[in-house]
């Protein structure tokens, strides 16, 4: 299985030969500038967490050029249709099985508006049981009492988590939710992009460890193994 991050909470999973997209927001991007150009990804998933314009601003024009499966709230599938988007799935809390695994959507507390003021739903996160690993990631969160249910969703082998603070968790409440869902492996996003998010990476890193917890915190543009 395959990471590839493309800057603040935008990333790639490939898995069982398919490709996953989260949250795309590529253009206008300060951290993927001059590293990631959105019209050389490929996907056939596009997995969306919430309405926000640095989650949902590549959404349409990748969607209508690679005819990827959108999945998200069912108010910001409505609101792609509108845009030509064709191909997807309107979810709201709940599971459904997919080609890839089955896809658990869960609560995120967070809001939800998209670009043009239209209400985005209630904002969200994923859990993937997909063939090769089980992973989660969380969206835009604050830490939530929402984690306590992760006891009966399953092992994680991984999770994507927010640590950038102001907007989302920091990476100390990441290690609370962490400790919560009991995963052992995290990669870090929704850091660095703006002023408000900066970490210090070392400080963040050692949080975790001293947990006994692994963070990754990966480079723009950057592939790795999981």
């Amino acid at each position: 299985m395959k990471f590839t991050f493309y800057g603040h909470a935008t990333f790639m999973i490939e898995t069982d030969g398919k490709k996953i997209l989260f949250d795309p927001f590529i253009t206008g991007n300060p951290s993927a500038a001059g590293k990631v150009n959105a019209d050389d990804i490929q996907a056939d998933y596009i997995l969306v967490s919430h309405g926000h314009g640095d989650h949902v601003g590549d959404l349409v024009s990748i969607a209508k050029r690679t005819n990827a499966k959108v999945i998200s709230a069912y108010e910001i599938i409505s609101w792609a249709e509108k845009q030509g988007v064709t191909n997807f799935h309107p979810m709201n809390f709940g599971s459904f099985n997919f080609e890839i695994g089955k896809v658990r959507y869960v609560p995120a507390m967070h809001s939800s508006v998209l670009p043009d003021g239209t209400y985005g739903g209630n904002p969200g996160g994923f859990v993937v049981y997909g063939k090769e690993k089980t992973f989660y990631y969380s969206g835009d969160t604050s830490l939530t009492s929402e984690f306590q249910m992760f006891q009966y969703y399953g092992s994680m082998d991984f999770a994507i988590l927010p640590v950038g603070g102001n907007f989302t968790m920091d990476a100390a409440d990441a290690v609370i939710a962490a400790k919560m869902i009991n995963c052992k492996k995290i990669i870090g996003v929704h850091f660095d992009t703006f002023g408000y998010i900066k970490i210090d990476h070392e400080a963040a890193i050692a949080m975790f460890a001293k947990e006994g917890i692994e963070l990754i915190l990966p480079e723009v543009g950057k592939t790795i193994e999981l």
